[in-house]
């Protein structure tokens, strides 16, 4: 037997890990701060939707590529929200935080990127 099995949480992430692999893309921390970027996204996405404000300006294939913040999540990006939890001490923060930084990476978006987590709070989330 392993150490690691010795030392897990529970026998589902010890023994029989390798049994329940694949539902780690649903069920891990991962997932969960994928799950908490996918809700930020369509949440901005709906509000560039709503045209209110200064989001009238902005242009349908600008918007769009917000998909691209998620279709391309991984775990690397998953580690910078983590790095970012560590400073903010707030996990929702953190997912916010980074949409934020990748707003700025998508031409036309920058702009808007204090919309992200307008009027919600992190149980919205």
């Amino acid at each position: 037997m392993e150490l690691n099995t010795l030392t897990a949480i529970s026998p589902i992430d010890g023994r029989y890990r390798s049994k329940v692999a694949e539902l780690s893309q649903y069920f891990s921390e991962f997932a969960l701060i994928k799950y908490r970027l996918a809700v930020e996204v369509a949440y901005l996405k709906a509000l560039f939707q709503s045209r209110i404000g200064m989001l009238a300006n902005a242009k349908e294939p600008d918007i769009n590529q917000l998909d691209s913040v998620l279709q391309g999540f991984c775990l690397e990006d998953a580690k910078r929200i983590k790095e970012i939890e560590k400073k903010t001490n707030h996990d929702i923060k953190a997912v916010e935080y980074f949409l934020k930084e990748k707003l700025e990476e998508i031409p036309n978006l920058s702009e808007f990127k204090e919309m992200v987590h307008f009027a919600l709070t992190s149980q919205d989330i």
